[in-house]
């Protein structure tokens, strides 16, 4: 029950989460069922903050899945193959529901800082993916999805969204909250906790490491073969994961398309310099409790 949570200071994620996330019907109903959903031990998780490599991770992880079977990865829509166990999607409802009908073993997805995430998956011991991105980025990314995004609050100015973001007042909370809690609970659990920036450097090396994760021993031809289909031009050329498939009332790629850009740095384009000084001040605030470190772009 969501009275009984302890939040550590982060009880705003609560508030966030009921009247932000839960969309179109977003009651206390709803947030006990996530709560109490019951995962299998042999479910595997995605978890990231939102816009740091998440349907780029998914795509990576079904075709390690299927050993590189592109019509086999390309059979239905992202948002189809891997259930979003907190949001309800039109047309196809509540991700909750989606799961608890689809067969084992099953891939999830999940934005939910690990405060919220429903116990069981721990309890089961389930593996977990945990992709992070470094903050700057990750805003940038934000803001133009929730421009194109009508099932998410509108973001207002470029200049509102740097300070709803720094702040956490944003659709599933902070990102600081967000890294840190992951990072915390990684080495205690069976959690592979990877970096958006070490993904794009060297992908080849990285997709190795999650494919031994999962338990799959891939040979060259067939890493090349994934390295190639989910590189970004190839995504954003796939209807099955560039969610072009979604209404253009939801997702309007008109405003900003859904694969956008996908690289590391961009922020240098959105962020002035009175910004930039600002932000490096509360990073370095925020994050001089964690041995958490990010990079802003490449050398």
């Amino acid at each position: 029950k969501m009275g009984d949570l302890k939040f550590d200071g982060t009880e705003r994620l609560t508030v966030d989460y009921v009247k932000g996330i839960l969309q179109p019907t977003p009651t206390c109903d709803i947030w006990d069922q996530v709560w109490n959903f019951q995962a299998k031990p042999d479910d595997l998780l995605i978890s990231t903050y939102p816009k740091a490599g998440t349907t780029w991770t998914q795509e990576i992880v079904d075709l390690i899945q299927n050993e590189g079977d592109v019509d086999k990865s390309q059979r239905a829509p992202t948002h189809v193959r891997f259930p979003f166990i907190e949001w309800i999607i039109p047309s196809i409802g509540f991700g909750l529901e989606q799961a608890n009908t689809m067969p084992s073993p099953r891939t999830l997805k999940t934005h939910l800082p690990i405060q919220l995430l429903p116990p069981s998956f721990l309890e089961k011991n389930c593996k977990i993916i945990y992709v992070a991105r470094n903050p700057k980025d990750n805003m940038v990314s934000y803001y133009h999805f929730q421009r194109m995004n009508k099932a998410l609050p509108a973001p207002g100015t470029w200049e509102e969204y740097f300070e709803s973001f720094l702040t956490g007042k944003v659709c599933w909370g902070s990102w600081y909250d967000h890294v840190k809690g992951w990072w915390e609970a990684k080495d205690q659990h069976r959690i592979l906790y990877l970096f958006y920036e070490d993904m794009k450097k060297n992908p080849k090396h990285e997709f190795r490491k999650l494919a031994e994760f999962i338990g799959r021993n891939l040979d060259d031809k067939v890493l090349e073969k994934i390295l190639h289909h989910t590189s970004f031009d190839v995504m954003k050329q796939n209807p099955m994961a560039n969610y072009s498939s979604i209404p253009t009332e939801i997702m309007n790629h008109s405003i900003s398309p859904f694969m956008r850009k996908g690289a590391v740095g961009d922020w240098k384009n959105h962020f002035t310099v009175a910004q930039n000084e600002r932000f490096d001040e509360d990073y370095k605030k925020k994050m001089a409790d964690t041995s958490l470190t990010f990079h802003f772009q490449f050398q």
